[in-house]
């Protein structure tokens, strides 16, 4: 009997293969980011409060008429020989006119995404940095990062490659304007 030859599997599919069979407790979730998987617990209510403040206000201001999607797993172009990077932003947004969240798998490409929104939690490095990281190689125009231990709102902008060229930080209670497609003032008082 002969063996047949494989092709070696690389560091970076055996990672891939490792994180997409991973079974992660009810509640928490899984994300491949830059090379590392990166498991977090449930948010508390602080955490899923000011989505909700953003949520809202975009709903109910944006020039736009935007869809929203909670959680929804993006899977975005990855930086130095990692596979590519699978992230679940705390909230995208998109144009409702392009409805890019009907029939998408679990893990969707961020063709049409506006704007991601992260807040921090128990790894806010992450949100500061990799995923900052991961959605601007993925090309996403805008990134708002609620920074909780900063008391701070950041809108990063003007992606180019592994960053954004652009970005604006602003303390809690002052308003932040979000450019096109939403072009309205972020009231951020309740953020308080």
């Amino acid at each position: 009997m002969t063996a047949m030859a494989h092709e070696p599997i690389t560091p970076a599919e055996g990672l891939l293969e490792i994180f997409q069979t991973l079974d992660t407790p009810e509640g928490f979730r899984a994300e491949l980011i830059e090379g590392e998987i990166v498991v977090t617990p449930p948010p508390d209510g602080d955490h899923e409060d000011c989505i909700e403040l953003v949520v809202n206000q975009v709903y109910g201001r944006s020039r736009t008429s935007m869809q929203f999607s909670g959680n929804k797993g993006m899977r975005l172009q990855s930086g130095g020989g990692c596979p590519r990077d699978h992230v679940i932003p705390d909230g995208t947004f998109a144009p409702r006119e392009l409805r890019i969240f009907r029939g998408a798998g679990s893990w969707m490409p961020c063709d049409g995404v506006a704007m991601v929104l992260e807040v921090t939690s128990t790894k806010p490095g992450i949100d500061r940095e990799g995923k900052r990281r991961c959605y601007a190689r993925g090309g996403i125009p805008l990134y708002l990062l609620v920074d909780r231990d900063d008391s701070s709102l950041t809108l990063f902008s003007d992606p180019e490659r592994d960053d954004y060229r652009q970005h604006c930080t602003i303390p809690f209670g002052k308003p932040l304007t979000l450019p096109e497609p939403l072009a309205f003032e972020l009231e951020t008082a309740a953020f308080r």
